[in-house]
């Protein structure tokens, strides 16, 4: 009877998909992917209101502690970061591009060849946002740097199982690796995970402190980290071109790869709770052909941001989302859609727009010796400046047997903003140093889009 049932239900639910899409219908619910259907208006960003600044909040998460002062926002290169025509706020594409999918609906994107550090196109490149979980992969990066013993040992505590948003399952005494909470953070974008990581790099501040030594060390001038998860905080924000730096420098880090494609994996228990499996929320790893990974993250206030990467005929890209939205289809697959139009402009040998810049390592350890300097009455700003130095040779593309030829041709007509950079440095450490404890957790959740997962990520 059971089994005649379920015959049924199977039969009726193909008749479903034949009627709706037909065999296409049929082969997109297969796969997942559903090709764009709808035309969208994209936002307009043409005025530029994100220039220097997010938007303004909407809830409290960005509130400060008494007495204290919000962030300014941060200084805007008067020369834009990887070339002229990233200066601009609205869409930047090459001549002769091919068509943009219909229903791209994020406020900013961008497109870049990760092999040779060509920019192949974007919008709002430069236009300041909030980076939600995103930004776990500029933790990662200092994480995989200050810890390089990946079998190293962190106890879990009640504070990391506190942690609000998406978590992946630290319990108070559970006993894991490194590597595991590096996994958990990405595959389940576990805030648990990253304030257990921030632990073990020395602590909140210290990590934040990193974070932001690291940004300014790579060239990422838009990207001012004030927590270690992407939860909202008081002036954090990124760009699409700060992500795409970010994600390349990570990549260039020996094993990164392997973590980015991990599908499954299994996670430690604690107490009476035994070892547990997770899997991967990124749905491009699973769904688009030669896709490498990603991250995914979404707030009340950053809306969805996607970071996603694809390889296919020598080619390494990377397309970054910010402000983004699941409608009118998962931003997974509008993030596919653009990774396909991105291999068809390389495989037309368009012009790029622009490139990501690869600062040498004399010029970030130039900015984080400064930084130093400024801090050295604050133990915490002393230790962050002598990881962000020593984070110059790990992180710099330059460095790196795969750095760009593209990107290192740039870094000597970078001295511009040398100057810019000890800034950055300096303030990041400093803000950062100055946050009580306690005050980096203030986002409250909220409700979903349909389809996003977590309201916190």
């Amino acid at each position: 009877m059971l089994s005649t049932t379920c015959r049924r239900l199977a039969a009726a639910l193909l008749s479903l998909l034949l009627v709706l899409g037909g065999p296409q219908g049929l082969a997109a619910a297969a796969d997942g992917y559903l090709p764009p259907t709808e035309t969208v208006t994209p936002p307009d960003t043409s005025g530029c209101e994100q220039k220097f600044s997010p938007s303004p909040a909407i809830d409290r998460s960005e509130d400060v502690a008494p007495g204290e002062t919000t962030p300014a926002p941060l200084p805007v290169p008067e020369e834009p970061v990887g070339g002229p025509a990233l200066g601009s706020c609205d869409f930047v594409l090459p001549a002769g591009a091919p068509a943009l999918p219909s229903d791209i609906s994020a406020h900013a994107w961008l497109v870049a060849d990760l092999s040779t550090g060509q920019v192949i196109g974007g919008k709002d490149v430069h236009g300041r946002y909030r980076p939600a979980s995103t930004l776990k992969l500029l933790t990662m990066l200092v994480v995989w740097h200050n810890l390089p013993d990946f079998s190293q040992t962190v106890i879990g505590t009640q504070e990391d199982a506190d942690q609000e948003g998406s978590k992946v399952g630290v319990g108070e005494g559970g006993v894991y690796t490194v590597q595991q909470l590096l996994t958990g953070l990405m595959l389940n974008s576990g805030n648990d995970a990253a304030y257990a990581l921030a632990r073990a790099n020395g602590g909140f501040d210290k990590t934040v402190a990193d974070m932001n030594a690291a940004a300014a060390a790579i060239g990422a001038l838009d990207t001012r980290a004030a927590t270690v998860s992407g939860l909202d905080g008081p002036g954090q924000q990124t760009s699409v071109y700060d992500l795409a730096l970010i994600t390349r420098s990570a990549l260039l880090q020996p094993g990164f790869t392997d973590l980015l494609s991990t599908e499954t994996a299994t996670f430690p228990g604690f107490g009476d709770r035994p070892a547990f499996g997770i899997a991967t929320d990124n749905k491009l790893l699973t769904g688009y052909p030669g896709a490498l990974g990603g991250k995914s993250g979404f707030t009340d206030d950053a809306r969805n941001s996607y970071v996603g990467v694809a390889e296919r005929d020598g080619h390494r890209l990377v397309v970054t989302m910010l402000g983004g939205s699941q409608h009118p289809r998962r931003q997974w697959m509008q993030v596919a859609s653009m990774l396909d139009w991105g291999f068809a402009a390389v495989g037309a040998g368009l012009n790029p727009v622009g490139r990501l810049v690869d600062p040498s390592a004399d010029l970030a350890a130039a900015a984080s010796a400064s930084a130093a300097a400024s801090l050295a009455a604050e133990s915490a700003a002393a230790s962050s400046a002598a990881s962000a130095a020593a984070l110059t040779t790990a992180i710099s593309p330059s460095s790196a047997a795969a750095a760009s030829p593209a990107g290192a041709a740039g870094s000597g007509s970078a001295s511009w903003w040398v100057w810019l950079l000890v800034v950055v440095s300096a303030v990041g450490a400093a803000i950062a140093l100055r946050r009580q404890p306690g005050q980096h957790t203030g986002l409250t959740a909220g409700p979903t889009e349909p389809g996003s997962g977590p309201s916190i990520t």
